[in-house]
């Protein structure tokens, strides 16, 4: 159906020169002319932070995964009044020599690129722990030796598991329940040890369950919606009963730069999360009504989880973010959810989405 990217020499960094309090209701003027690197910036989360940034006057470098069809992902799809003013460069995180280009004369490193499907880390686990925990590894060293003056790494909430205590706080313990979260924690421990061992200005984000336009197929949200628009008898799912902590895709940028300006978050890990949840089940049942009222959600064996690695529930606490930079979210579920269907309806594509597929 639609649209997808299914897709050392180390010296102490230069002194923070632009990273000033804001006040809380915005981060314009923040990064006017500011050199910033995005790792990732051909995924969801990160084509819409470029987009944001370049937006804003910051000197956008977007670094993307190589490849030989000179594919930009999801940046292939922001205006092109937009794109035309980011400096895409090719590469791979994975290899210190393009990390340490790509890092060179930045002020500022937002790195997002991952390999981020769950299910797909039970087959190639490997190759998770070399892009997520190696590839941080490559950043980290890349930035403390172009001296950049504050690295934002992006993690994400499968680090803690199933909630132990609810809401789950940035102090709840990690629970490696997939090779993917474990790649995660992995990483999120060296970035806190290159900031405790050569005073790297890191800051770990931690979002929750991101969702909006551009997410990619092996999402939930994205799952019912092109199984709904492309009229199957059913939607089928894995587990129903998890409950997720969803975070629209506005906010969860909003939050990442609220960070990277915050002098505070040095040296943090903070949650970006409602504070809400919602059942897989309930939110299909919401996505029903909208499409195809009466459309039955069925359970897929295939697509379940092995049974110690569900994840049963995700419902974070927000407070810290709050404190240090006076975000909250601004988008409703529901609003988050109309936005996002009014997307999807607009970009059918079959050879992008694939509805008929179970996309890993």
């Amino acid at each position: 159906m639609q649209s997808r990217w299914l897709r050392l020499s180390f010296r102490m960094p230069r002194v923070n020169r632009f990273f000033l309090p804001l006040a809380v209701s915005s981060t314009a003027m923040a990064f006017q002319s500011q050199r910033i690197l995005i790792t990732g910036a051909d995924g969801f989360i990160g084509s819409h932070l470029a987009e944001r940034l370049c937006r804003e006057g910051a000197r956008v470098r977007a670094m993307v995964y190589y490849n030989a069809f000179g594919y930009w992902g999801w940046l292939d799809e922001v205006p092109e009044d937009v794109r035309r003013n980011i400096e895409v460069i090719m590469g791979d995180v994975r290899d210190p020599e393009s990390t340490a280009r790509a890092c060179r004369d930045m002020d500022l490193v937002l790195h997002l690129a991952a390999l981020i499907g769950i299910p797909y880390s039970y087959e190639a686990p490997r190759s998770y722990l070399d892009t997520n925990a190696l590839g941080t590894l490559n950043i980290l060293q890349a930035a403390l030796g172009a001296g950049v003056g504050r690295v934002v790494v992006t993690s994400t909430s499968e680090v803690y598991g199933s909630a132990l205590t609810v809401p789950i706080a940035e102090d709840h313990p990690r629970q490696a329940q997939s090779p993917y979260s474990a790649s995660k924690i992995a990483a999120d421990a060296l970035a806190m040890s290159f900031h405790l061992s050569f005073g790297l200005p890191v800051t770990i984000a931690r979002p929750f369950n991101t969702y909006g336009p551009r997410q990619s197929a092996r999402a939930i949200i994205p799952t019912i919606i092109t199984q709904l628009l492309d009229g199957r008898p059913s939607v089928e799912l894995g587990a129903l009963h998890p409950t997720r902590d969803l975070v629209f895709v506005h906010d969860t940028v909003e939050g990442l730069l609220r960070l990277a300006t915050a002098p505070e978050a040095v040296g943090r890990e903070v949650n970006i999360a409602t504070g809400k949840e919602v059942s897989v089940g309930d939110l299909a049942r919401r996505l029903v009504e909208r499409l195809r009222p009466g459309t039955p959600v069925v359970t897929d064996p295939r697509r379940m989880r092995p049974e110690h690695s569900e994840v049963d529930r995700l419902l974070g606490d927000p407070g810290l973010l709050l404190r240090l930079t006076g975000w909250q979210p601004s988008i409703s579920l529901e609003e988050g959810l109309d936005q996002t269907l009014s997307w999807f309806t607009g970009h059918t594509d079959p050879k992008r989405y694939k509805s008929d597929a179970y996309t890993v």
